[in-house]
């Protein structure tokens, strides 16, 4: 299983493809979560995703789909 607490979202370039559609199941799964509750579940501080709202997520989102693309 890919571990992507060891990863920087920063150098998602050098990512492989397992590790991208794993960021890619989580990201969509925070997002749904910040869309339906009003106070979503706290994520730990060494998760990615930490402190990131709806539309950080949408971009980092994005950023990997190109990613996957270039792959």
């Amino acid at each position: 299983m890919a571990n992507l607490k060891l990863k920087s979202i920063k150098e998602i370039e050098t990512w492989n493809a397992k590790e991208l559609r794993k960021l890619r199941i989580t990201i969509k799964n925070r997002v749904e979560s910040l869309k339906a509750d009003s106070k979503p579940k706290e994520l730990p501080t060494s998760h990615p995703l930490k402190g990131m709202e709806i539309g950080e997520c949408q971009e980092l989102l994005l950023k990997v789909h190109r990613a996957e693309k270039a792959l």
